[in-house]
């Protein structure tokens, strides 16, 4: 599987694709960073991002694009920001018809890590340690893009299970 980890900036948009199967060794593909001038208008800045975006796609064809799903903080501003530039990317995989999965940072922190409170250096080691790369990708963006591919293609096939077991269920409740 290949999977197209998207960690949601407008400043930093964290890219990286990592292929491989859950129980055995998994390689990185690419890794990057879509960038925005913090001077741009917003439309401007989406834009950017979505031609960015619309490049990995093109380049890398994943099967699937794994995006961070965007949680409350105390900074609205930056919510706000984060949440339009993960809009940005489920609409470009959608449009082509690539299956998108939203990860909670805890949850890529904890496939990753083992704890969900890992902090990003934690996480930037993992990332090298099961990647088996010389170093931890930079920025940070770059190394939590890789992160929630890896927690995705660990996490897909059980969570294919349950979406499976729900439709069975569902359809016997239908046939009763």
């Amino acid at each position: 599987m290949r999977v197209l980890g998207v960690d949601p900036g407008l400043t930093r948009c964290g890219v990286g694709v990592v292929e491989g199967v859950a129980g055995r060794p998994l390689t990185m593909i690419g890794v990057g960073v879509v960038r925005t001038p913090a001077d741009a208008g917003l439309g401007h800045r989406l834009v950017a991002i979505e031609q960015g975006i619309e490049q990995w796609l093109d380049e890398y064809r994943p099967e699937c694009v794994a995006v961070e799903r965007v949680f409350s903080q105390h900074n609205v501003r930056t919510v706000m920001g984060t949440a339009q530039a993960s809009a940005v990317a489920i609409l470009c995989a959608s449009r082509r018809g690539i299956p998108v999965a939203l990860h909670t940072p805890s949850e890529v922190k904890a496939a990753v890590t083992g704890s969900g409170r890992a902090d990003k250096a934690q996480v930037g080691a993992m990332v090298t340690r099961l990647l088996r790369l010389s170093a931890p990708p930079k920025p940070a963006d770059a190394a939590d893009a890789l992160a929630l591919a890896v927690c995705h293609i660990w996490r897909a096939p059980a969570q294919n299970r349950l979406q499976q077991a729900v439709a069975l269920h569902a359809s016997k409740g239908r046939t009763a």
